[in-house]
């Protein structure tokens, strides 16, 4: 594991960040939320609560900033942080565009400087969840968050990344990694899309960190492709996805 990996990460997504507007403002723009690569709705997930008025929420990672406004549009104070400033940029402008009403900080997920037990409600979705060390990115979660506030989060499942192949290929049904063990893939020199270096655990090792920091696992969801779903989406196919788990959500408690 590369210990510069914030900064290697937050120079990957400044530059890519104009290659991400078009998708930002479909995101923007869905009357329901869709989640992870292949779509998946929230009336399945329930990721959000129904009714969010009156709480704080955060979202670690926020990127371009559309799960922040489907939380605003639930009625919930939201900030939104994220290393990078080109993908603020679009965070800001669709947020205007959309007159939603969010607070946009450029920072570090692993260490925003906000004050301790502020949010009633925190969340990532391909954002802290994957590109923040999960140790450091958890621990700041939970200083975050009130007692008995929520974190939900979604990133790779560690199938996907123990089958797909060193050279950034598609997934496929070989192991080309490791298990044991596992902390995550830098992405960085890959022959196909690379981009940095990402983290994750077996499902143990998650267990384990909850555990340690004091978080409470009130759901576990392991995402699939859709039976219509085709093409290939983040080096996954659509005929892996849909017999294998693409994408995990965690939906965790900090304890009243």
């Amino acid at each position: 594991m590369t210990p510069d990996y914030v900064s290697i990460n937050r120079d990957i997504w400044n530059a890519d960040a104009e290659n991400w507007t078009a998708f930002a403002s479909e995101r923007w723009a869905l009357a329901t939320p869709e989640w992870g690569c292949w779509g998946n709705p929230e009336e399945q997930l329930n990721m959000l609560p129904a009714d969010m008025s009156g709480l704080n929420a955060i979202e670690l990672g926020c990127g371009t900033g559309y799960v922040s406004a489907w939380m605003a549009r639930r009625g919930a104070r939201v900030t939104g942080v994220d290393i990078s400033a080109g993908q603020l940029a679009t965070a800001r402008h669709l947020a205007a565009k959309h007159r939603a009403d969010i607070t946009f900080i450029e920072c570090n997920a692993e260490q925003t400087g906000l004050p301790n037990a502020a949010f009633d409600f925190a969340i990532s979705e391909y954002g802290a969840s994957i590109w923040c060390s999960p140790d450091t990115w958890l621990r700041e979660a939970w200083r975050l968050l009130r007692p008995g506030g929520r974190l939900v989060f979604l990133g790779n499942h560690p199938l996907s990344l123990i089958c797909s192949p060193l050279d950034g290929a598609p997934a496929d049904r070989t192991l080309h990694r490791p298990y044991r063990g596992m902390w995550g893939a830098d992405w960085r020199k890959v022959a196909f899309e690379p981009t940095g270096v990402c983290f994750n655990l077996t499902v143990s090792g998650w267990m384990d960190l909850f555990s340690q920091i004091g978080f409470h696992v009130t759901r576990y969801q392991e995402l699939y492709a859709s039976d219509q779903a085709e093409g290939t989406r983040a080096a996954i196919p659509a005929d892996w996805a849909k017999n294998y788990p693409v994408e995990q959500v965690w939906h965790l408690a900090r304890p009243a």
